[in-house]
């Protein structure tokens, strides 16, 4: 009796190659934007049009805010709605504790970062490098650092129109 077809798909993050199984029930995966937006059944973006979409890394039309952050939008426009972008905070950079009002999913791609929940040991925080995937729920304080000697570079998905709220320590 068989109880899932199964499927295996593959994707490319340089220098790595990640498999997912994707099941009729169940979608699991790792480390592959592109399954991301699978899994997360990305319907209310809005797509340019049904074409395919290539953006070169070199063409990525990125905007510098002033505290040395760069967004590099992909789909959405990040104040108004769901969008996916990537995003590079300076190697060393610590950011203010913070809220999102919407739930905030990346992948690594270059550099280390962690993201901790405001009032959690430091000694908790989980260095993620080149593959490692996070979620920020919605509403949960939290304060993010790139720790290596290098910027640190993520796709971000996040399901709600950006924002930075801050929050107390």
């Amino acid at each position: 009796m068989v109880l899932f077809k199964a499927d295996i798909i593959s994707c490319s993050i340089p220098g790595t190659v990640v498999r997912s199984m994707l099941t009729s029930a169940v979608r699991v995966w790792v480390s592959c934007p592109s399954m991301i937006v699978a899994a997360l059944g990305v319907n209310g973006l809005r797509a340019d049009d049904d074409a395919i979409k290539n953006v070169p890394a070199d063409k990525m039309a990125w905007q510098i805010t002033e505290e040395g952050v760069g967004f590099a939008p992909l789909i959405g426009e990040r104040f108004n709605e769901a969008y996916m972008a990537m995003v590079k905070l300076p190697a060393g950079l610590v950011s203010p504790a913070h809220i999102k009002s919407a739930n905030m999913f990346g992948v690594v791609i270059m550099g280390t970062i962690t993201h901790l929940e405001v009032g959690a040991d430091p000694s908790q925080a989980i260095p993620l490098t080149e593959g490692a995937f996070y979620k920020v729920p919605a509403g949960i304080g939290h304060v993010s650092r790139c720790i290596s000697d290098v910027d640190c570079v993520t796709f971000l998905y996040q399901d709600g129109k950006f924002d930075f709220i801050p929050v107390e320590r």
